[in-house]
């Protein structure tokens, strides 16, 4: 096969998009003004807000690069899958009872009420730049792979997504966001779930020759270093740990997770949401690593030179060129999905933080329908900005400068995620420790990062420790006053019944 899209895969293609529009446009029968713009109307069942969670976790770059991994290299990096075991019961039984009792409105809001309004604007302004860069990045890599199997063009896929995701998340507010990121998960692990199969039907002798082979070729953990007393190198432990803590950080100090969250104020269902996203986000996990294990089997059954190159494109290209026409359209619609549902939640986070925690905090007297049609403008002038900044990338030589840039952005949740943890764990930490605390954190994230050779997997736990420690010593030697002293404001777990 020549590798390119027949007509009926641009017609199933093309018609998910456009279902997904409609979709997401329908779902709002009323408009959604104020607290229900950015917090739903409260009929959003918890399930679907489960697989929102996943879907937002879950990016294009994930779908095609965890087959891509396994397929390459081994079963290594599924490691830090089960740092889900840190993340989850953590989550649940430390941070989520203190986001109920106080019934916030966005990530950030808590910050605020914990350490004062300058570490709110701060933290949430970190956030909308790390996600504005983020979203750009959702649109350029997947849309690079993606071309170069469809012959579609990079720019029109970067449009498609942008532009219909843009669209739907600034008409109906989080209640379209998470319905559509509901579908867009459905059709991913469909997706990845048919491809399996597929896989498992073509080589000869099925799921036990794909073991054996696994096995012999050592294409799961035979060579991989369990524990390293240096916990700057590479080990499952700390890919394990460090996974754990980011995953971890995601659901408390990111606010399109927290987002989700806070939806409803029960803590059951919040608890029930944190449990099914990690069962979601494990096992879909391991499907797309056990699919880069069987694509190795089925490449080397069939002979020949063994595909190689750019990992997101081994398995981009095995949908294209060995799958019927028709089911192609499906699986790259899949893809769509994974990058759409990302890049809306993130629309819309973004639209919340910077209404609620920047403009509301620094203008108290906007009302609720001023604020929502700043969201919703927000949200296509940030829609339009990643689109531009996704297609400038397409069109420039700049790949180095853009990872040092997303590795930067990407060390932000590190930072405000062990502020929470500051606030959450101690009563002692004040304000002006607090912000000492971020700023020493930052630097020393910051030089870790980018001029020694630690492994990147040891970044949260060096984030975390340094927020706890440095925050935790500049609030004993500033000796102010903690908000968290009176018990009564139910700021941190301790103060939980």
């Amino acid at each position: 096969m020549d590798g390119k899209f027949a007509v009926i895969d641009y017609v199933i293609l093309v018609a998910y998009l456009l279902l997904i529009l409609y979709i997401g446009i329908a779902v709002a029968k009323k408009e959604m003004k104020g607290k229900e713009f950015f917090k739903g109307d409260g009929s959003i069942p918890w399930w679907v807000t489960s697989v929102s969670l996943f879907a937002t976790l879950l990016s294009p770059i994930s779908f095609l690069s965890l087959a891509g991994n396994s397929y390459l290299g081994n079963w290594q990096l599924w490691a830090g899958q089960i740092g889900l075991f840190i993340a989850v019961p953590v989550a649940i039984y430390f941070f989520l009872p203190v986001y109920r009792n106080l019934n916030i409105d966005t990530a950030y809001e808590y910050l605020e009420k914990r350490f004062g309004k300058g570490l709110r604007i701060m933290g949430s302004s970190l956030f909308i730049i790390y996600q504005v860069g983020r979203m750009s990045i959702i649109m350029y890599l997947p849309a690079l792979a993606l071309s170069a199997v469809t012959g579609i063009h990079t720019v029109a896929i970067i449009l498609f997504m942008g532009v219909i995701a843009t669209i739907y998340s600034s008409i109906g507010g989080i209640k379209s966001v998470l319905w559509t990121d509901f579908i867009q998960g459905i059709v991913l692990i469909g997706g990845g779930i048919f491809a399996l199969i597929v896989l498992i039907i073509s080589v000869k002798g099925g799921f036990p020759e794909i073991m054996k082979v696994g096995v012999q070729d050592n294409k799961f953990f035979s060579e991989a270093v369990i524990f390293d007393p240096n916990i700057f190198n590479d080990s499952l432990f700390i890919i394990f740990l460090g996974a754990g803590l980011s995953t971890l950080f995601s659901y408390i100090s990111s606010q399109d997770m927290v987002q989700r969250y806070l939806t409803t104020t029960d803590l059951k269902q919040m608890n029930k949401m944190t449990i099914m996203n990690g069962v979601l986000s494990l096992g879909t996990a391991t499907l797309f690593f056990f699919i880069g294990t069987s694509l190795y089997v089925f490449y080397k059954q069939a002979g020949g030179a063994m595909p190689d190159g750019a990992k997101d494109l081994i398995f981009a290209n095995f949908i294209v060129t060995e799958l019927p026409a028709g089911i192609s359209g499906l699986l790259i619609a899949g893809l769509f999905a994974a990058g759409q549902s990302t890049l809306s939640t993130g629309l819309n986070s973004v639209a919340t933080s910077w209404t609620l925690d920047i403009q509301k905090v620094l203008r108290p007297d906007m009302t609720d329908e001023k604020g929502t049609k700043i969201a919703k403008a927000v949200s296509i002038i940030v829609g339009i900005l990643s689109i531009i900044f996704a297609i400038v990338l397409a069109y420039s030589n700049v790949s180095s400068a853009y990872e040092w840039f997303n590795g930067l952005m990407g060390l932000v949740l590190g930072i405000i995620g062990g502020t929470f943890t500051l606030g959450v764990l101690t009563k002692r930490a004040n304000t002006k420790g607090a912000i000492a605390g971020f700023i020493v954190t930052s630097l020393i994230a910051i030089y870790v990062s980018y001029f020694t050779d630690t492994t990147l997997w040891a970044y949260s736990l060096i984030n975390l420790v340094s927020s706890l420690v440095f925050g935790y010593l500049f609030s004993l030697l500033f000796k102010e006053k903690s908000k968290a002293e009176d018990s009564s404001a139910g700021l941190t777990y301790y103060d939980q019944k």
